[in-house]
């Protein structure tokens, strides 16, 4: 096994990586002000297990939240984790959400219990922080593992939510998003993936 380090990247990476994080953010908040406007009721499109309907939740789930609070306690945190996916590269960064987005919400639908509804972009906040400490490991990228080695130092308490204990909190949500972060990790960033995306 060779170590590498990783390629510098152009200068312009960094600011498209804030921006499409802030404005990934920046969606989730008018998402949440239309869904409080009367009438409006967009809470029961989520992830609805083993439903015809509750499959178009798999792609909604992610965009919608339970109230301004739900919302609050996951957006700093969504902000910083996109933003250090992108950062590695555009393009796997976007290729390791999409992965993260869709086995996660799957995964969800499949085994969570019938008659519930699953919404919140924790179980993207899941599945970024498990593809963060991961993804040097699986590249062989020394400056990414010390980045994932920090971030599971200082967030890795949030695993914990990846087990049932709390009521009204989606743990499925968290395991099946952490479980696609491992995937997206292995998919996107191991030795002779497609890299031409950036």
């Amino acid at each position: 096994m060779s170590l590498t380090t990783a390629p510098t990247r152009p200068r312009r990476t960094w600011p498209a990586a804030l921006g499409i994080s802030l404005g990934f953010v920046a969606l989730l908040w008018v998402l949440e002000l239309v869904d409080a406007l009367p009438g409006v009721q967009w809470d029961d499109d989520g992830i609805r297990p083993r439903t015809g309907d509750g499959l178009v939740g798999v792609l909604l789930a992610p965009l919608l939240h339970g109230g301004f609070d739900h919302l609050a306690s996951n957006s700093l945190l969504a902000a910083l984790l996109l933003f250090l996916v992108l950062l590695g590269g555009i393009g796997r960064g976007l290729a390791a959400t999409a992965v993260v987005w869709l086995l996660g919400g799957l995964g969800t639908w499949l085994v969570s219990p019938a008659g519930t509804v699953h919404l919140g972009a924790s179980g993207l906040v899941f599945g970024w922080l498990v593809y963060l400490v991961l993804r040097g490991f699986v590249a062989r990228r020394v400056g990414q593992m010390v980045l994932g080695v920090v971030l599971l130092v200082v967030y890795g308490g949030l695993l914990w939510g990846v087990l049932p204990g709390q009521p009204g909190i989606s743990w499925q949500g968290h395991l099946f998003g952490a479980l696609a972060g491992a995937v997206a990790a292995y998919v996107v960033a191991r030795p002779g993936a497609d890299t031409s995306r950036g």
